[in-house]
């Protein structure tokens, strides 16, 4: 047998019985005929998950150099690693943000053009708007960061264990679903949903903590232990909340059109205020709000408000 596990030239080979040409000829006919999602009958450049990570990578060291970058770095580099570090990223995320563009239902609904004009036109735009997206997205990053430094404070002052703001950094995975979930939200505000949607999927896969990028969350946010939490898209969290690991801020249902398919962009997930804690394994379903200072208790399940000041565990609920 080869490396590739195929079997050698000279050896016994078995005629292939599978018909292999008209195989290819019908997976054609499927996607460009039967079964075709191509908009405007051509192959549109998906955005690369690797080049994404690295972009992440590279705002994660540009933000903070000495822990994500060079630990080496002085007064008198700093400037010029985290310059050159995020000129890359920039450039990378430009031409991820064109892709992405490409998968926007405003962008599909003005391209319906077919001439070669139009399309070379619609490129051009696609270009220039990806440019503007990511300087905007540069200019965000200052307060982004103070985003991010808000939630390390909360991590160091919620979390007894926790012995310095840089051992959150790197050794606690909720700051990094956090981290990067800051950047896929404005990312997806800006209006590039699958770039923050795939930047969601890269924080789930190194965290096990599941953070749609539609989600709007509050300074000071801190998840402690992480694996298990997921937040979905219309969820609303305020300001210094605490979740704890498995936590669910779901939804109940899913409204449907006359015609039964889903209506996309209802709000459908809770509504967490300020100061709440939330602890291990408590499920919260519904456009439901939990009220300022509440704490629900481990292994609760919630579909329904409950008042600012509220102790929810699965025995009883009462409000101090």
């Amino acid at each position: 047998m080869s490396k590739e596990g195929l079997p050698n030239r000279g050896a016994n080979i078995v005629p292939a019985l599978w018909d292999l040409k008209a195989v290819v000829a019908e997976l054609r006919t499927s996607r460009e005929v039967t079964h075709s999602v191509r908009h405007l009958g051509r192959v549109r450049e998906l955005p690369s998950r690797e080049v994404i990570a690295e972009v992440v990578e590279r705002l994660r060291a540009a933000l903070f150099p000495t822990h994500y970058g060079n630990a080496d770095l002085n007064d008198a580099s700093i400037d010029y690693f985290v310059g050159d570090t995020l000129n890359e990223a920039l450039m990378l995320l430009s031409e991820q943000v064109r892709r992405g563009l490409l998968f926007d239902e405003r962008f599909l609904a003005s391209a319906d053009a077919v001439s070669a004009e139009a399309l070379s036109a619609a490129d051009g735009a696609l270009a220039r708007r990806a440019a503007e997206i990511t300087r905007d997205f540069a200019a965000a990053l200052p307060a982004i960061r103070a985003l991010i430094v808000s939630d390390l404070h909360a991590a160091f002052q919620g979390d007894p264990a926790a012995s310095s703001v840089s051992e959150i950094l790197l050794c606690y995975p909720g700051t990094m679903a956090i981290m990067l979930y800051r950047f896929g939200h404005a990312l997806h505000t800006l209006g590039v949903r699958l770039i923050g949607r795939i930047i969601a999927e890269i924080a789930q896969s190194k965290t096990g903590v599941d953070i749609h990028p539609g989600a709007r969350i509050g300074a000071s946010f801190f998840i402690d232990h992480g694996t298990g939490v997921v937040i979905g898209e219309t969820t609303v969290v305020g300001e210094r909340v605490r979740l704890y690991q498995a936590v669910t801020l779901g939804a109940k249902r899913f409204p449907a059109d006359a015609e039964g398919n889903l209506i996309k962009g209802v709000a459908r997930h809770p509504v967490v205020e300020d100061d709440v804690v939330i602890y291990a394994g408590a499920t919260v379903l519904g456009r439901i709000t939990i009220g300022r200072g509440s704490t629900i208790g481990g292994n609760v399940w919630l579909t329904h408000s409950v008042p600012p000041g509220s102790n929810l565990t699965q025995a009883q609920t009462r409000s101090d």
